[in-house]
């Protein structure tokens, strides 16, 4: 069974692991230091809640779609990418206290995707990794985009070709609040 997931920052993980209870009428799927989520039957969702700065409204880390397999995912990726579409595939990753194979995309408006399928549970939530693959896939999106529009890569410095200064973009600290939350 495929179903769509929310994931959201929040800032008390208690509070909202409460509230979601509530309004969805389930219990708790897993629970992790820092880490919640729900398999809600009806609809079909499964809703991460991953814990952000105290007073922090709540945001939208990521959306996905979880599938039953990996040969699902490489479909996706295969569909994708045959669309032209950028891609970033990762296989027997650890994410959200799960090991995964997963293809992230970014939406028109910048909002990160995942397709993914889980493969075994974790006892650790995950690296950093995913997080810098992900500014760099933005950052090579935006950079492509413009490029189209203007003809020359905006990123690059002197004596820098774009991929290199995308790399150097991507992986250089976060440029601000709208990148700290590209996936977990």
């Amino acid at each position: 069974m495929s179903r769509v997931q929310l994931a959201l920052r929040v800032a008390d993980l208690e509070t909202s692991i409460e509230f979601y209870s509530t309004l969805f009428g389930v219990a708790l799927a897993k629970r992790r230091p820092g880490y919640a989520n729900f398999a809600i039957p009806e609809p079909p969702l499964k809703l991460v809640l991953l814990e952000g700065q105290p007073g922090q409204a709540t945001v939208m880390d990521h959306l996905g779609v979880e599938v039953d397999s990996s040969d699902e995912v490489n479909a996706a990726t295969k569909r994708l990418t045959g669309a032209g579409l950028d891609t970033l595939t990762e296989d027997n990753t650890t994410c959200g206290y799960a090991v995964q194979d997963k293809v992230w995309i970014h939406g028109p408006g910048q909002e990160p995707w995942e397709v993914y399928a889980v493969k075994a549970d974790s006892v650790t939530y995950g690296t950093d990794r995913t997080r810098a693959l992900g500014r760099l896939l933005h950052h090579q999106q935006r950079a492509r985009r413009d490029m189209r529009l203007t003809g020359h890569s905006p990123a690059a410095g002197p004596g820098e070709d774009h991929d290199h200064a995308t790399r150097r973009y991507a992986t250089s600290p976060s440029p601000g609040p709208r990148y700290r939350s590209w996936p977990p």
